[in-house]
């Protein structure tokens, strides 16, 4: 990486298109974050169980699942920004679809809504990330999809703020007597009724005005021109590309270690609830740490993108890797604050996992077999829906052990990050 010193990581010839396609990584880390607390929301308010809430998860997770191979075909044929432009327009209809499904008041209309919100995600990770790589030398590829990935955070925190400030507060269905007993239960129907049509408004209102904003941008980037990037000239079969992927060890690796840490992400930011409840810390008090890990998470992506001007990509990847088992060994062992304290620091060695193992992965493959090899890593997004499970199967356990059911169930982000460690170690001394 010493001569990428020399090379600017983004030219001014693309800063236009790059400022763009950039700000497409907080929708979507806006998307995410405002979703998560909807589990909660909508248990209490369509009285429903919180196995059945955690639906939302699925059909969220499952969107991508779904679309991210049908995106990779689509761009291969057509191209990145074509590819966009689809993300943009079902990004935006899912979200709209929420006026009609709270009119209804019918949580399977709200699922069908997130799963074609997702479609639009699938598109759109399955084709900025690479468009982003695209974007100038590949020696600073890595280092440019860091930078454009530290912008999803934003959006994340910006989505926290939203549900917590606009939407839980709000919500009629979560108001709780002197004895800290939910109303909503012991109300009749007539009054349920009402209370039921006031929050899936305000449920439904920020999805709503967010479509509006995705219009917005689908507009803008629509009138403006973008680098003319296409997957390849003389694109091969689709065939002969999951041919070529499944034999390259280096990607089939990185989409295992995508995998392991989305389900290591998820699963320590979801549980910080749970481990700082196990302290007697109060719900309300407890969010106030996740947001801290995501304002930690967000600076630690910036720090690493600047880091990676010095270092290499994968020996940082190794390096993080190694801290974050650190202080999950710690989150483990330690049942006090201090444990809490090394669960929100554990956001720090977070940060660039997702866009470096996405580019060490997609990196020397041919031009047309990167759409599908995107494709590939936004699937392994499904790992967020998989492993949290177990891990909430444990918490439920009270004792593993010596150890709490709360504590000892880090024990699987802590798998994950030894598998990504090894990733980063195999790509930098043995798929150099």
């Amino acid at each position: 990486m010493t001569n990428s010193t020399k090379i600017p990581v983004v030219s001014k010839e693309v800063i236009v298109p790059f400022v763009l396609i950039t700000s497409l990584f907080a929708l979507w880390g806006f998307a995410n974050d405002i979703t998560n607390p909807m589990v909660a929301a909508f248990a209490t308010v369509m009285e429903i169980s919180t196995a059945k809430a955690a639906l939302v998860q699925l059909a969220f997770y499952g969107g991508y699942a779904t679309m991210a191979i049908p995106a990779a075909l689509f761009v291969r044929k057509y191209s990145y920004k074509k590819g966009i432009l689809l993300g943009l327009t079902l990004y935006a209809i899912g979200a709209l679809l929420f006026y009609p499904a709270a009119k209804f008041e019918v949580f399977g209309f709200f699922l069908g809504s997130l799963y074609i919100l997702t479609f639009g995600l699938a598109f759109l990770e399955t084709t900025a990330n690479p468009f982003i790589l695209s974007m100038g030398d590949e020696r600073t590829a890595t280092q440019r999809l860091n930078l454009a990935q530290a912008f999803n955070p934003i959006g994340s925190l910006f989505g926290m703020f939203v549900a917590s400030k606009f939407i839980l507060v709000a919500l009629d269905s979560d108001k709780r007597n002197a004895a800290g007993e939910l109303i909503f239960s012991t109300l009749d129907e007539a009054q349920n009724a009402i209370i039921r049509t006031h929050d899936l408004e305000i449920i439904r209102n920020p999805y709503v005005i967010l479509g509006f904003v995705v219009i917005a941008m689908l507009v803008v980037i629509s009138l403006t021109k973008m680098p003319k990037r296409t997957v390849s000239d003389n694109p091969t079969s689709a065939a002969s590309s999951f041919k070529r992927l499944f034999k390259n060890g280096k990607y089939k690796e990185g989409v295992l270690a995508q995998l392991f840490y989305v389900a290591a992400q998820i699963m320590c930011w979801t549980f910080i609830i749970q481990y700082a409840g196990n302290l007697g810390i109060p719900k309300a008090e407890a969010q106030n740490y996740n947001i801290v890990a995501m304002a930690i998470f967000l600076c630690s992506r910036f720090i690493s993108t600047f880091l990676m001007k010095y270092v290499n990509s994968r020996k940082l990847l190794m390096i993080f890797a190694l801290c974050a088992m650190a202080t999950t060994s710690g989150v483990i062992l330690i049942e006090g604050i201090a444990g809490l304290y090394l669960l929100v620091a554990t956001s720090a060695f977070m940060s660039l996992m997702f866009p470096t193992i996405y580019g060490i992965a997609l990196d020397g493959l041919r031009a047309d077999d990167t759409a599908i090899g995107a494709a590939g890593l936004v699937m392994a997004i499904v790992g967020g829906a998989l492993m949290p499970i177990l891990q909430g199967l444990m918490i439920d356990t009270e004792k593993i052990g010596p150890f709490s059911g709360v504590n000892f169930s880090f024990i699987l982000p802590f798998i994950c990050f030894c598998f990504i460690a090894i990733y980063g170690y195999r790509t930098l001394k043995i798929y150099k």
